[in-house]
């Protein structure tokens, strides 16, 4: 079984992975073996570009190989903001509760602009021992609710509606899996890793 290190300190993330790697033959760890290994800044252009960042780092700094992705919610009536800076938007101590508000104030200030928007995801494994890399992006379409729905999941799944009733924090774990950027796109990588 090939280990795999989950190369993220958000625990949200880390519990996330766990669920939607369970039925692959990977045994992962996670940051919390390596206490004294501090997170590298993310400096990259794109989702890819950050992934690729982080999964060198962390892969260079344990010998193991890394997991690490970057994503991002895209709202087209904000130019695609937040983006690739959602975590840091409105500021990195800014609760997310607040920055779910921030999305929705300025979707209220113009109201004429689309509420469609996705989640991205760029997921990488970088291996040191043979120096591979392997990625795959994806992404989950939907659009911007009227307000925050929903206690399940984290970030900004309470104001991304899925469907004409459900936003992704009214799904069950298994159900946002299936459709989330985060599920697809670490299918599609683990399907890669585990066949080179």
């Amino acid at each position: 079984m090939r280990q795999l290190l989950i190369a993220t300190a958000n625990a949200h993330k880390i519990e996330e992975i766990r669920q939607i790697l369970s039925d692959f033959p990977v045994e992962l760890c996670d940051l919390r073996d390596f206490p004294r290994v501090e997170a590298p800044d993310e400096t990259g252009a794109t989702y890819a570009e950050n992934a690729l960042l982080k999964a060198r780092f962390y892969s260079k700094h344990t010998g193991l190989a890394a997991l690490s992705d970057d994503s991002g919610l895209e709202v087209d009536g904000l130019d695609g903001a937040p983006g690739l800076y959602s975590a840091r938007f409105g500021g990195d101590d800014m609760p997310h509760s607040e920055k779910i508000l921030k999305v929705l104030r300025l979707l209220e200030e113009q109201p004429y602009r689309p509420r469609t928007a996705r989640f991205r995801c760029c997921s990488t494994i970088v291996d040191p021992s043979t120096r591979q890399t392997w990625s795959h992006e994806a992404t989950c379409e939907g659009y911007i609710a009227p307000g925050a729905r929903g206690s399940e999941g984290f970030g900004y799944d309470p104001i991304f509606q899925v469907d004409e009733k459900r936003t992704m924090a009214e799904l069950s774990a298994d159900e946002k899996h299936q459709i989330s950027h985060r599920g697809k796109s670490l299918r599609g990588l683990l399907d890669q890793f585990l066949t080179q």
